[in-house]
């Protein structure tokens, strides 16, 4: 944000009564500080993964699935009548944000869940 956009926001904030106007440019330092505190980029960047990951319908049906038991991609492609390619772009995804594990046996790859409370926690959020 340019310089001149943050003056005038802090002069709205000033007028307003929000912060004293002789400490407008403290009370910048201030809430820039809590940003980084409470709100930093790089956890909020993660965060915003993992939320995306799960703001799939197919995702969150794999996610289902794996949670009764662990199943390997021709038993995921099946259960969901989805092509090799599109179950293993899903669940590469799973995987980068750490929602589900695998294991090579031979030349079968096997998911499970990561954490097995996960989908217990998603149906008490989604009935919120």
């Amino acid at each position: 944000m340019s310089k001149s956009k943050l003056s005038k926001r802090l002069v709205r904030l000033t007028s307003s009564g929000i912060c004293p106007g002789e400490d407008a440019s403290k009370y910048s330092v201030e809430l820039k500080q809590l940003a980084e505190e409470i709100a930093e980029a790089k956890t909020a960047q993660k965060q915003s993964r993992f939320f995306k990951a799960l703001a799939d319908k197919t995702r969150l049906r794999i996610l289902n699935l794996l949670h009764v038991r662990e199943m390997c991609v021709c038993e995921i492609m099946i259960a969901l009548d989805l092509t090799q390619p599109t179950a293993s772009h899903h669940l590469g995804i799973l995987g980068n944000v750490g929602l589900v594990n695998c294991r090579k046996e031979g030349k079968w790859v096997y998911y499970s869940l990561a954490d097995p409370k996960l989908v217990e926690k998603m149906q008490e959020l989604s009935s919120l």
